[in-house]
């Protein structure tokens, strides 16, 4: 009976972790959300070339490559998301040089 409480108790663990990190990831989703479609804004209305997207778009799945990554292990720390963050305010930064530097298409 103990063993099987032990299990169950494990199992729950398990499977709620992965909700918590969602939980503590809504702003950094919010936030990658908002810089794609400034991206495809952009591109709309010629402020971004095709290769200024490609590029912007490239940095936006490393960013999305490095949060799988982080949250891989079922948690979310404060620290990683304090670096996604970093990631994300540059990759904004990158998006407003882009979108009005001198290049059109």
């Amino acid at each position: 009976m103990i063993v099987r409480a032990v299990i169950v108790g494990i199992l729950i663990v398990a499977f709620a972790a992965p909700v918590f990190a969602d939980q503590k990831s809504r702003g950094v989703d919010r936030r990658e959300h908002r810089q794609k479609e400034r991206i495809k804004q952009g591109v709309k209305t010629g402020e971004l070339t095709k290769e200024e997207a490609k590029g912007l778009v490239q940095e936006q799945r490393e960013i999305r490559a490095k949060e799988r990554e982080m949250k891989s292990d079922g948690t979310f720390t404060k620290e990683e998301r304090k670096e996604l963050q970093q990631d994300l305010n540059e990759a904004s930064k990158n998006i407003q040089e882009q979108k009005h530097d001198e290049q059109t298409r």
